[in-house]
């Protein structure tokens, strides 16, 4: 994630250093707009098990990592700041969803999990440069929700929110469509989770058995839509 946040201020300082040798209107991107994304997604889950119901301190790493197509839409506003510069605010939903499946290590029983996330629901502002009459060039900086739904006897570790960092290109036509083309990744904030110790003597994941994960998504998106 260091390396994303590094891109992204090194662009913004060529999209500063551009600006001197851009002559293009900023107008003909201007003003609202609406859009459909289709985008390829990658989800990496680093994530750990410790305790258990025989009091010994169990701990089991798993990597996992996902990939999908999912679908969704935008909607938003671009303001011209400047002849070459606009600041462009909007919000996106996906809704497509990423599950996770594992089996619980715990002596005591042996349950299978699995987390859905679902919903992804972001706001963003991106500054855009100007390149020419149809094509500008931006950087987006954003805030991501999404939810959380879980399955065996472990408790709901409620919503994941993340940081998203994103870079892209949109083209505009004469008749106001768009095709914007898109790259980012989002670092969401630890997972945890407990066991709930199940029915008395039916088994069930103790109480002390502990699931963190650190959820990363990277994707590429494509959005085709109308500027008013």
């Amino acid at each position: 994630m260091k390396n994303i946040k590094t891109l992204i201020a090194a662009c913004a300082l060529m999209l500063m250093g551009f600006s001197s040798s851009v002559m293009s209107d900023s107008s003909n991107f201007a003003g609202p707009y609406i859009g459909l994304q289709g985008s390829s997604v990658g989800v990496g889950v680093e994530g750990q098990q410790t305790g258990g119901a025989d009091d010994v301190n169990e701990e089991a790493k798993a990597p996992v990592g996902i990939t999908g197509v999912t679908a969704g839409y935008e909607v938003g506003y671009a303001i011209p700041v400047g002849s070459m510069f606009l600041l462009d605010i909007g919000g996106s939903f996906i809704d497509g969803a990423a599950s996770l499946k594992t089996s619980s290590n715990d002596v005591a029983a042996t349950e299978s999990v699995k987390m859905v996330i679902s919903d992804f629901m972001t706001g963003y502002v991106a500054p855009t440069l100007v390149l020419s009459d149809t094509s500008s060039l931006y950087i987006k900086l954003a805030y991501t929700e999404a939810s959380v739904n879980v399955t065996g006897d472990i408790t709901n570790p409620g919503d994941l929110q993340g940081d998203t960092y994103a870079i892209g290109t949109r083209t505009v036509l004469d008749s106001g469509i768009f095709i914007r083309a898109e790259a980012g990744m989002t670092d969401y904030d630890n997972v945890k989770s407990a066991g709930k110790g199940g029915i008395s003597g039916q088994g069930g994941i103790a109480t002390t058995t502990k699931f963190e994960a650190d959820p990363t998504v990277a994707y590429g998106a494509i959005s085709l839509g109308f500027r008013f």
